[in-house]
């Protein structure tokens, strides 16, 4: 049997170095979580060769007394807790006391540091754990910190570096979220000798968002703030039409710690359901306070790992933030016309053979006179951005107007007939804005159907806009919505039973889901050999093809999921769409006029199910500017 040996400290502290210092950049988020323990207000950083050959990170905190300035590289010293009940109720970033041991195993450290009761300072030094320098030094209040050499005593860890760019990457990335996470700090990031990073400290989120994320990315986002059961969350999330590709735009902060939690990521984008596109992630900055008893931070040597003592409050709560935010800070998308830079005819000379170029000065800005003898018509650029929609919407507004439901919306393969069609194209309406309904007085809102483009957009004028509507998708959102706020479903019992022939897992999920079936208005029996009979189904779906919708709803219940509202929400997303008017086929102006009205009086009517955008304005300021009527 082999014999126990004690391991040297010169080999237990290469050990115990691995669990916490992975990186340059695991140094740094210990490092400077440490100086934000300490009370800093100025942090800045600096880095070569992304980190391997050197880190400097200096802060104007308490400093360390001359005393404990060796007592803080030894493994397990900290000034954070003194006793296990301490670990129940942990307020400060850092506190195991391994990082500054861990950190001087592998790598040579100089540390320059002064507390505030001291009138001078301390330089001590130490190389793969074995002190090497310590005397009195004149410094600043604060801690400044040097490494050097990264894993210069293990070759082995060395080569699972990465590139000096990738590990610089990862440097910077960490401190634009320890950045966003403290926005009274100010960060300052120095990479090979230039500042890349510098935020203002001033305690607004906003203004660290913009340093760190960019203007681009701040213009698209949404205060959201909500508290429930001493939990409260404040943060800023981005316009469903500006969702991404992927899950990067996303930091998460808990007590203004930085962490990764499913929770509160699975409760954001629920939220987001039946409005941001399927296969793209809401971007989000979001920092959740909850009493630091009810957190075990304590999970993983990154502190990046948390168990929630009550998850589902956590996640009621963020979910309904980020709901109300949506509600409430969304607009509709504006279309924004731009000028591209065009060319300019030309004056000739009485010889016509030199011609010159006459300075103008009543164009806009975007036109440039450009050196040539050709001659353009203008092309347009079109962005698509995010404003304050011109018509004032309320919720309750569709219950004043014509009934538009789903025996209305017939769609037609022939031209419509002539008796089907309005004598007026100007529908007008009282409508209530918030301001004035307070007052009892009413606006009279005009819509005015300018026609259909491509079988398709629904093409209307409201005061100084020019609306451009899916009418599918505006149909399919306005039955989704129906069939959510019912309590009771229409439903249509069938003159003969249709049997519907199922895949193994799809046919699993419908007798799995038979009663939730049933309160969305399908009732469907097993009839063996993966093979169902339906025998009613919404009223709604009463011109399409049963089997088609019922092989489609058991596809979505087949999506595993733990919330019920999902599974309805996926059921209703099939029924809607099926039943929606379809983009292609001749609609009749009544119709349309009809269904406009439904979408700009209605707050609810943004995005189809499937969260495409479901109307865009185009503004009569951007048209003139187009023709060049105003400047």
């Amino acid at each position: 049997m082999p014999k126990i040996n004690l391991l040297p400290t010169s080999i237990s502290e290469l050990i115990a170095a691995g669990e916490v210092v992975e990186r340059p950049a695991s140094v740094i988020k210990e490092m400077v979580e440490n100086s934000i323990d300490a009370g800093a207000t100025h942090i800045t950083v600096e880095i070569q060769r992304g980190g391997i050959l050197y880190m400097r990170i200096t802060d104007d905190g308490c400093g360390i007394s001359k005393d404990d300035v060796p007592l803080a590289f030894l493994r397990h010293a900290t000034s954070k807790i003194s006793t296990g009940s301490d670990l129940d109720f942990i307020k400060t970033l850092g506190f195991r006391g391994e990082a500054l041991a861990a950190t001087a195993a592998v790598s040579k450290i100089e540390m320059f540091t002064r507390s505030r009761d001291e009138s001078i300072g301390s330089h001590y030094c130490i190389e793969g754990g074995k002190e090497t320098l310590f005397e009195e030094s004149g410094c600043p209040d604060g801690t400044t910190i040097i490494v050097r050499d990264l894993f210069y005593n293990t070759p082995a860890r060395m080569k699972f570096l990465k590139k000096d760019v990738s590990e610089g990457n990862a440097v910077s990335a960490l401190i634009e979220r320890l950045a966003l996470s403290h926005p009274e700090i100010s960060f300052k990031l120095i990479r090979e000798g230039k500042t890349v990073l510098s935020t203002v400290g001033d305690g607004k989120l906003e203004s660290v968002i913009y340093s760190v994320l960019g203007r681009d990315f701040s213009k698209t986002l949404i205060p959201l703030q909500n508290e429930n059961n001493a939990v409260t969350v404040n943060g800023f999330i981005c316009k469903p039409v500006f969702c991404r590709q992927s899950r990067a735009g996303q930091y998460i902060f808990l007590n203004n710690r930085l962490i990764h939690s499913g929770t509160i990521t699975a409760a954001v984008e629920q939220a987001y359901k039946n409005s941001a596109m399927v296969g793209k992630f809401p971007a989000f900055v979001i920092n959740v306070n909850v009493p630091f008893d009810t957190v075990d931070v304590n999970v993983h040597p990154a502190k990046t790992e948390i168990r929630f003592s009550d998850e589902k409050r956590i996640f009621d709560t963020v979910y309904y933030a980020v709901k109300n935010a949506l509600t409430l800070g969304d607009t509709r998308p504006t279309i924004n016309v731009s000028v591209q830079k065009q060319a300019v005819m030309p004056n000739f000379n009485t010889n016509f053979k030199e011609y010159k170029q006459e300075k103008i000065t009543d164009i806009t800005p975007e036109r440039t006179v450009l050196k040539t003898d050709t001659y353009s018509k203008p092309k347009i650029d079109i962005n698509i951005v995010k404003e304050q929609p011109k018509v004032t919407t309320h919720n309750s507004a569709p219950s004043r107007m014509h009934d538009f439901g789903s025996t209305m919306l017939i769609t037609k393969k022939e031209t419509p007939k002539p008796e089907d069609l309005p004598t007026e194209n100007v529908v007008r309406e009282n409508v209530d804005t918030p301001i004035e309904k307070e007052n009892n007085i009413q606006e009279e809102l005009e819509i005015r159907l300018i026609g259909e483009a491509f079988l398709t957009y629904i093409v209307v004028e409201c005061k100084n806009s020019i609306y451009l509507i899916d009418k599918h998708a505006a149909h399919e959102r306005i039955l989704f919505n129906e069939l959510k706020n019912k309590l009771v479903v229409d439903v249509q019992t069938l003159l003969a039973p249709i049997q519907v022939k199922l895949g193994e897992k799809e046919y699993d999920a419908v007798l799995d889901n038979t009663e939730l079936l049933l309160k969305s208005g399908f009732e469907i029996e097993d009839f063996g050999n993966n093979t169902v009979i339906v025998r009613a189904i919404p009223s709604t779906l009463l011109k399409e093809d049963v089997a088609s919708v019922v092989v489609e709803a058991a596809a979505a219940l087949s999506q595993k999921s733990n919330l019920e509202i999902e599974a309805f929400d996926r059921l209703y997303h099939t029924v809607a769409c099926k039943a929606a008017i379809k983009a292609g086929n001749i609609t009749n102006n009544l119709e349309l006029l009809n269904l406009a009205k439904r979408v700009l009086n209605d707050r609810d009517v943004m995005y189809c199910p499937h969260g495409r955008p479901v109307a865009f304005e185009l503004k009569k300021s951007d048209l003139e500017k187009q023709f060049g009527r105003i400047q």
